[in-house]
């Protein structure tokens, strides 16, 4: 499938953002001038020197960014700006459609009503070709182009083995259009992805000089124009003459619920190539002559949701954490990951924040990690309005906010929400929400303060029920009963975790008479870390957290 059509596709699928940039008509034009000048030269490195500088992925989605900023400017769609065809490059017999691509299984459903004799295959991702036979021999290969015309590439495809050279019969005289693409043993899209495979293949058959790669190659025919009106007929024949890939996988389908079906089987199974989704067309075709790029009304591609996808910076803003790091969060237009709709992710630390140079309107490229946390993979286009806002000040560390105040609200909630999680106390079912409510209710002087909420004011709080209030001061109650290492590690203290597996001091009042040297005796700890310990247990806000959990009669403090 060419990057042409990709573009005027993707303009018809619904879930392209919809959305117009608060942009004046002048930013607008430079906003679009700029990156459909970088989608050129992309296009340039991608199909003269058969390189990619950008995911396919990534390509496609900024092409719908483009197309969308013209259409809410009032912009015509530049369609040259996809594919650029060299001199001297030869007429397509039949030109090439391309796929309507459709968002959801709503609009497949739509799009198959009233249709009849429809067939599913996989969509196979490579580079489309022409093939033209005359008198049983492979006369001509012509690339995918602008759809009308493209390049010769008939020396190349005669050193792909599988392909066959002559042909007899109905296909002695037959033009064919098809994907090339890279054959691969056993590729379960699912779990391998697409592995950058149109772009691989671009750049086997863009090399020169160099054709000991093209025999990992291999094509696939979804389109014989003007051969046999029926299906099986045409599938029959095209694996006699050794095109039987599009009989392996093509399968008549009547409801959407089939096409459902297969789509997910092709999505989890093992393949002989990479795949992006599926395609359904209708046996039925207009004659070759009325075919024109973006005119085949009788095919069209469901795609797999991308596992990565392009998304709009929409915001920037900074949050304190429990030791005083400030971290970075890039505010995002809502987009779909995995059925999970993502509006915000995690840049990191102000520095790394500075070096990835993120500004609102930028747009970046997001996943899911381990466990659907949303993760930033890079920046793929910069806006050219770089106005960022101020990080706060770095006032705030390891020792700040134990004790609440108007400017230690967002490091007093967050040492909270840590010192409840399973890595603190492991108080279950209590997280920022409810911390934050009980905070406004009862007004903690510090973050031990829960400790002296009795039930009666828990079942006062406002938003929790009594039966949610018991369970809270039940495991509070739990909480206050835990051994002396956890509530260490409430506490703060910087030691590592072999250190505090090997501690053998059972009460604050011995790690108090430690000095460096005993420190040293411990796993991991060094001379800086143990004046480090020394500082921490003597430094004056936690002899004051020590004496608040010595009146609270805490495990190893009284």
């Amino acid at each position: 499938m060419s990057r042409w059509w990709i573009i005027v596709a993707l303009l018809l699928v619904a879930h392209v953002q919809a959305t117009c940039p608060v942009w004046p008509l002048s930013r607008a034009g430079q906003e679009i001038a700029q990156l459909q000048g970088q989608l050129e030269k992309w296009n340039e490195t991608y199909w003269h020197q058969g390189m990619s500088e950008v995911s396919d992925g990534v390509y496609d989605q900024l092409s719908a960014r483009l197309a969308a900023w013209q259409r809410c400017f009032g912009r015509t769609l530049t369609e040259n700006t996809s594919l650029p065809v060299q001199k001297g490059a030869i007429r397509h017999p039949v030109a090439h459609t391309g796929v309507r691509k459709l968002a959801d299984v709503q609009a497949v459903q739509q799009w198959m009503q009233g249709k009849s004799d429809l067939w599913v295959q996989p969509k196979v991702d490579g580079v489309a070709v022409t093939l033209v036979y005359q008198n049983g021999l492979l006369q001509r290969a012509i690339s995918r182009g602008d759809g009308l015309s493209g390049e010769d590439w008939t020396q190349k495809v005669k050193h792909i083995p599988s392909l066959p050279q002559t042909v007899d019969g109905a296909l002695a005289n037959s033009v064919l259009q098809g994907e090339i693409f890279l054959r691969a043993d056993g590729h379960i899209q699912q779990k391998m992805g697409g592995m950058n495979a149109r772009s691989q293949v671009a750049g086997m058959l863009m090399r020169q000089n160099d054709d000991s790669t093209l025999s990992r190659l291999s094509v696939f025919i979804w389109a014989w124009p003007d051969g046999p009106a029926m299906m099986q007929e045409r599938l029959a024949l095209l694996s006699t003459a050794g095109f039987d890939l599009a009989a392996r996988y093509s399968y008549p389908v009547k409801q959407i619920d089939e096409v459902v079906e297969w789509r997910k089987r092709w999505f989890t199974s093992p393949l002989p190539f990479a795949s992006d989704g599926v395609v359904i067309r209708a046996a039925q075709e207009p004659d070759s002559k009325h075919w024109l790029p973006a005119q085949g009304t009788w095919v069209a591609a469901w795609k797999y949701r991308p596992v990565s996808q392009v998304a709009e910076v929409s915001g920037i803003r900074f949050s304190i954490g429990r030791t005083g790091k400030i971290a970075v969060v890039a505010e995002l237009l809502p987009i779909t990951l995995d059925d999970k709709q993502v509006k915000r992710v995690n840049i990191g630390s102000v520095s790394r924040w500075q070096k990835l140079d993120i500004a609102i309107g930028d747009q970046i490229l997001v996943s899911l990690a381990g466990q659907g946390i949303p993760r930033l993979d890079s920046v793929v286009w910069r806006g050219l309005d770089r106005t960022k806002p101020m990080p706060p000040a770095p006032r705030y560390h390891s020792l700040t906010c134990f004790y609440r105040s108007p400017e230690c609200r967002e490091q007093f909630l967050a040492r909270l929400s840590w010192l409840g999680s399973s890595q603190g106390l492991d108080i279950d079912g209590v997280g920022e929400a409810m911390w934050n409510a009980l905070i406004m209710a009862h007004s903690f002087p510090h973050i031990f303060s829960w400790l002296e909420l009795t039930l009666v004011q828990l079942q006062d709080t406002p938003g929790i029920t009594a039966s949610r209030a018991q369970q809270i001061w039940e495991r509070f109650e739990m909480a206050r009963r835990q051994p002396f290492p956890l509530w260490l590690k409430a506490l703060g203290l910087p030691l590592p975790e072999g250190a505090m597996k090997a501690l053998s001091d059972d009460s604050w009042g011995q790690l108090e008479t430690r000095d460096e040297l005993h420190w040293q005796n411990l796993p991991g700890v060094g001379p800086e870390k143990a004046r480090h310990l020394v500082a921490f247990i003597h430094h004056p806000v936690v002899v004051s957290l020590t004496r608040q959990l010595h009146a609270l009669e805490i495990n190893g403090f009284r």
